[in-house]
């Protein structure tokens, strides 16, 4: 199972141009939650899960406007990559590195 705790700065490709985002993620086992901070606040998520190398987590958040966001990726040591789905927006790649 990979390790995703710590600190990860993502980058989010979305039709509003590039986002980035601070996921500080706590691991336990294959569940994972924390803190996803960007310029539009902070966001708390629970529920998340780590299965191999794959990580899953998801949050609802309120700005720009109220929708839910998933990310589903694969770790590959201090690096992140998946698909991001943004609501009514469609599906966004990202990617991510561990800094702490």
């Amino acid at each position: 199972m990979a390790e995703a705790a710590g600190t990860w700065n993502i980058v989010l490709n979305t039709p509003l141009g590039q986002q980035n985002i601070t996921l500080k993620i706590v691991q336990d086992g294959g569940s994972i939650s924390g803190t996803a901070s960007s310029p539009m606040g902070d966001q708390e998520f629970s529920g998340g899960t780590v299965d191999g190398d794959r990580v899953i987590l998801s949050m609802d958040i309120t700005q720009p406007m109220p929708m839910t966001v998933s990310f589903d990726g694969l770790i590959d040591g201090d690096a992140v990559n998946g698909t991001a789905t943004l609501g009514a927006f469609g599906s966004s790649s990202f990617t991510g590195t561990r800094v702490a």
